[in-house]
């Protein structure tokens, strides 16, 4: 059986006459963190968008865990395992820290606010309130939240489908050397316990320390492919940097 929990295969994204994805291939492997880099305008974001049901590709085929995707639906690879987060964090403002994580469990609003949510979900969202260091603001509306905070619990509430793939797009983005490390850390502690992750990430510090292997993107496209110190000597992931 194959080891590539995620097959990419010449997916393409057109907006009238720029091609933005242009038949890009690549796999993931399980257990891995990988990175998907490149320039800004490179495709990376639109190619999330595609894997994860938010954009229809104009051609080419989405496989996870050994099965076609005809119709990449967000809810749908929500349950199959697969989750994203997004460059501005997603979450419910109106709710509180711990009602997010219970509505991320699968619960609608209607259960949620008639109070028959399980005990066990409750138990579960305080958990993962106290790995992530939210458990003192559980009460609080999310919207009193900081940029950093927000980012932390929309990680949260992905994990909370127990997923096994987990698409990060610029995690740390826009947050504050100590955010950055305790992202950093909660990526390695999911990734020690069984979570694959495919990371778009413009902190080429961070994504040399943390990914490995690392795909590099120019024009929609894939040009490198390999270990941090290989992507680091090639000429052409230079040339593409230096160019945008």
């Amino acid at each position: 059986m194959s080891e590539n929990l995620l097959e990419i295969d010449h997916l393409t994204k057109r907006f009238g006459g720029v091609t933005a994805v242009d038949e890009c291939s690549f796999t993931v492997q399980k257990g891995t963190i990988t990175a998907l880099i490149g320039p800004n305008g490179s495709g990376k974001t639109t190619a999330f968008n595609m894997i994860t049901g938010y954009l229809k590709a104009d051609s080419g085929e989405i496989r996870f865990n050994g099965e076609t995707i005809a119709r990449p639906r967000p809810a749908d690879l929500y349950r199959r395992g697969l989750s994203r987060t997004f460059q501005q964090a997603r979450i419910f403002p109106e709710l509180t820290v711990e009602e997010n994580l219970v509505v991320a469990a699968g619960y609608s609003w209607r259960q949620l606010f008639g109070r028959r949510v399980s005990e066990i979900d409750r138990e579960r969202a305080k958990k993962m309130l106290g790995e992530f260091r939210l458990e003192a603001m559980a009460q609080l509306p999310s919207a009193d939240l900081s940029y950093g905070q927000r980012k932390l619990l929309e990680f949260a509430a992905v994990l909370m489908s127990d997923p096994t793939l987990v698409l990060l797009d610029e995690p740390t983005a826009g947050v504050n050397p100590v955010m950055i490390d305790a992202m950093e850390q909660h990526i390695r502690q999911r990734h020690a316990a069984g979570v694959t992750f495919l990371i778009v990430e413009h902190d080429m510090q961070l994504v040399m320390r943390l990914c490995d292997p690392v795909i590099v993107l120019d024009h929609g496209a894939p040009i490198a492919f390999g270990s941090p110190d290989l992507i680091q000597k090639d000429t052409r992931v230079l040339e593409a940097y230096l160019g945008s």
